[in-house]
């Protein structure tokens, strides 16, 4: 059962706002904004770090092989032949646009209660997205909750944000978490490796580690952002009380008292350490995404920290 879910009476009313302006004119300006910041911040670095290379016909030199018929005359470095009559192509170095996956928790947990933090990851995503877009890598967007509940097909351009857009305003909150299932699915249709963008609360009955641990083994780049609510921490719930888990259904009887909240409040607090505990240890980018911090001020932090694209 996920922490919230537990405190929850069952008869408690789920009423989420709409995302019909969820992107709008303000929001915009907030992701032109990022888009300028995100160019500053890592001007002079070289971008191609995190780029696949291979060889073709790029403008940086990269090495010699012999000619073979059939190859672009254009590229024999005829200076080489003059000294030494041997017939040598000059290699350069090409560079392929970087593969940014974008995977949203679509679980009932996400969507509870306001469905705040469903909204914030959808606006996490899409500045994620934006940037991304402005920099000529391609995008994709999933919904992840027990399988892969939805796919928006790579798309590459600052204009395909809008696209983006209608995407995340279909996602909705329902269904169990089984980030291991979802993601091996993922791994198993998306060939091409690149940064796996892993945006979720991580209430995950198996455990958030085999989720993560399929995408490292993959050779994908996963950036965990821990959607989180720390009211979830303090339940404002005493006496009997009929909790339910929101993705299962499960239900429970119990008396909640001031020493039973405290032994809560430590759990939860030790999940989210924990959960960080282990991205630190295997060398994946943590950010906790708490739905009172302003997405534009959690992406900066992001960009800032060299976490998600350089």
């Amino acid at each position: 059962m996920g922490f919230i879910e537990l405190f929850r009476r069952k008869k408690t009313s789920v009423h989420p706002r709409k995302d019909d302006d969820l992107f709008d004119d303000e929001f915009q300006r907030k992701l032109d904004y990022l888009a300028i910041v995100s160019r500053k911040v890592f001007a002079g670095r070289m971008r191609a770090e995190r780029r696949t290379k291979k060889s073709g016909s790029g403008i940086e030199f990269v090495d010699h092989r012999e000619y073979v018929p059939g190859d672009d005359l254009r590229y024999l470095d005829w200076n080489i032949y003059q000294r030494f009559g041997r017939l040598q192509v000059r290699l350069f170095e090409e560079e392929e646009d970087l593969a940014v996956y974008l995977l949203i928790d679509t679980s009932t947990s996400m969507s509870f209660g306001d469905g705040e933090k469903l909204r914030h990851a959808k606006k996490i995503a899409a500045a994620l997205g934006y940037v991304a877009l402005s920099n000529l890598d391609r995008v994709a967007v999933l919904g992840v909750g027990e399988r892969l509940t939805d796919t928006m097909a790579p798309a590459r351009g600052k204009e395909r944000i809008f696209r983006i857009f209608q995407f995340l305003r279909g996602l909705n909150g329902e269904g169990t978490t089984d980030l291991k299932a979802a993601l091996r699915s993922f791994v198993a249709r998306n060939k091409r490796r690149g940064m796996a963008v892993l945006i979720s609360d991580l209430y995950d009955p198996a455990g958030f580690e085999q989720g993560i641990n399929v995408l490292r083994y993959n050779r994908f780049e996963p950036l965990v952002i821990h959607i989180t609510n720390r009211e979830e921490a303090k339940p404002s719930l005493l006496g009997d009380v009929l909790l339910y888990d929101c993705e299962t259904g499960e239900e429970r009887e119990v008396t909640v008292t001031a020493r039973i909240l405290e032994k809560y409040r430590a759990a939860y607090e030790a999940h989210r350490r924990e959960i960080e505990l282990f991205c630190t240890s295997k060398q994946v980018p943590y950010f906790d995404a708490d739905v009172s911090i302003p997405f534009e001020e959690l992406v900066l932090r992001i960009f800032r920290r060299g976490g998600f694209l350089s």
